[in-house]
């Protein structure tokens, strides 16, 4: 089991390094191609160009993107995820006052350090209200495949799933915020802050869930040793906490760990309209501002932590269903 375990581990994370260097290479190769020159939203609109040339050179943004991604690549291997072009070290924009410029360009690593624990906070209360909404719906509509708790579900899991997140988010704050007054929502201020987007972001994940599970709980129920557990004598409930839910489970394991990466990697629109300080808003940010090191740096995080959290969850999985070979 420790060789087996051992050569999992070495195999999937050589794949997983592969696949963050594809990704990350891909994002800076396209950063790069784009038009627009992110040296004269530094130094702002007015300065010569012979200074917006000098200073990309002193970058290195002129030299071919192969050379300059291995130059970013050893960075990164000794800590250094590289210096804002446009924030400060508050977190402000600098504008384009070059000598200031120059001087007080927050780190990236500083910049993710401090908005990171705003979108895990806010990943962690949704993914708990997506489950507390998708697991009482998903394994009744299992429990009774083709009848009417699979049809509610299915018709929940349509609305929930054709409700644009952007709209929700909109509406929400203007009835429970403006109108009721029942509850914070634009920026953050404490815990409460979070509940509306996680909320959001629930409701648009919750019908995964609830499909995935309804699915897997009704195809486990027409397993051989769901019949086998009662002929034995097997109350029902223990047939199915300790044998169908069980079995049932490894699907969903999967998708958790696809939508903890997605929401750990920020969650855009949500964070965006609520003006949640996490992750997802400082992306939308540095890519208006074309600021390349604070997207790379993001991009390089957010796919390290999806290939971890996947690797995590095939392991996990191994151990619920031993049938699984990886």
């Amino acid at each position: 089991m420790f060789i087996f375990l051992l050569n999992f581990l070495i195999r999937r994370l050589c794949q997983g390094v592969l696949i963050v260097l594809i990704v990350s290479f891909t994002i800076f190769a396209l950063l790069r191609i784009i038009p627009g020159d992110p040296v004269r939203l530094m130094l702002g609109p007015m300065t010569p160009d012979n200074v917006v040339e000098q200073t990309a050179k002193t970058l290195g943004l002129r030299d071919p993107i192969p050379i300059q991604y291995v130059r970013y690549l050893n960075k990164v291997v000794h800590g250094d995820l590289g210096t804002s072009f446009i924030r400060a070290p508050s977190g402000e924009s600098v504008g384009g006052n070059q000598d200031r410029q120059r001087g007080e360009r927050a780190k990236v690593f500083d910049l993710i350090a401090e908005t990171l624990p705003f979108t895990i906070q806010l990943a962690a209360m949704a993914l708990l209200f997506a489950m507390l909404l998708a697991i009482p719906l998903g394994v009744i509509a299992g429990l009774y495949a083709d009848r009417w708790p699979d049809r509610l579900a299915v018709y929940a899991s349509s609305v929930f799933v054709s409700t644009p997140n952007f709209w929700l988010g909109i509406v929400l704050a203007l009835l429970l915020t403006v109108r009721l007054g029942w509850i914070p929502s634009i920026g953050y201020g404490n815990f409460a802050y979070t509940i509306l987007p996680a909320v959001v972001i629930a409701i648009e994940m919750a019908p995964l869930f609830i499909r995935a599970l309804s699915v897997s709980v009704a195809a486990t129920m027409q397993q051989p040793f769901v019949e086998v557990g009662r002929l034995r004598g097997l109350t029902e409930s223990r047939v199915f906490f300790h044998h169908v839910l069980r079995n049932s489970a490894v699907p969903i394991l999967n998708l958790f760990g696809v939508q903890l990466g997605a929401l750990l990697g920020g969650v855009l629109i949500v964070e965006y309209i609520f003006s949640y300080p996490g992750l997802g808003f400082l992306t939308v940010q540095a890519v208006v501002q074309r600021d390349f090191p604070t997207i790379q740096g993001i991009a390089m995080l957010t796919s390290t932590v999806f290939v971890v959290i996947n690797i995590v969850v095939d392991l996990i999985s191994t151990t619920i269903d031993r049938r699984l070979d990886f």
